[in-house]
């Protein structure tokens, strides 16, 4: 196959036939991912900066996100190349292109979770982190242990 043809693009929203594209990128190449709604992963890219999408002519085949507050941290998400396209190194151009944008770049940390693919990561350049391992679940506020606190006089 001709990888000349693949384009790395930076996108802040996806039309509608692109969401379901990436819902099917999901199902098909992405465990921890299938069954989201169009909806929720609208959502998640209007709230995330970078957003890069992977075309192969008009077919997506590659998609990550981030969120970061461009100083001190950022997180990556949702990292997926088709499986058709793995192997090919541009998984490693992905991670990189999210990296390189101006939100991320200048971070001092750049975290990411991922439960099979440690070993891609680290040929990236990430390293294990044993000492974030904490994460809150949603659930409703009234089964939070919060301490109360005194009422605040305006």
């Amino acid at each position: 196959m001709d990888f000349r043809t693949v384009q790395f693009r930076y996108t802040e929203a996806l039309s509608t036939q692109d969401l379901i594209q990436l819902r099917n990128l999901f199902n098909q190449s992405a465990f921890w991912a299938v069954g989201r709604s169009l909806e929720d992963l609208a959502m998640a890219i209007s709230c995330s900066c970078p957003v890069v999408t992977v075309w192969h002519q008009e077919t997506l085949i590659g998609f990550a996100r981030a969120t970061s507050d461009g100083v001190y941290r950022a997180n990556i998400w949702d990292v997926v190349i088709h499986d058709d396209y793995q192997g090919a190194g541009l998984g490693r151009k992905l991670v990189e292109t999210v990296i390189s944008h101006p939100h991320m770049s200048g971070v001092e940390r750049t975290y990411l979770m991922t439960t099979n693919q440690q070993e891609f990561y680290q040929r990236v350049g990430f390293s294990e982190n044993q000492t974030t391992t904490m994460v809150l679940l949603n659930q409703p506020l009234e089964e939070l242990p919060l301490r109360q606190t005194e009422d605040v006089v305006a």
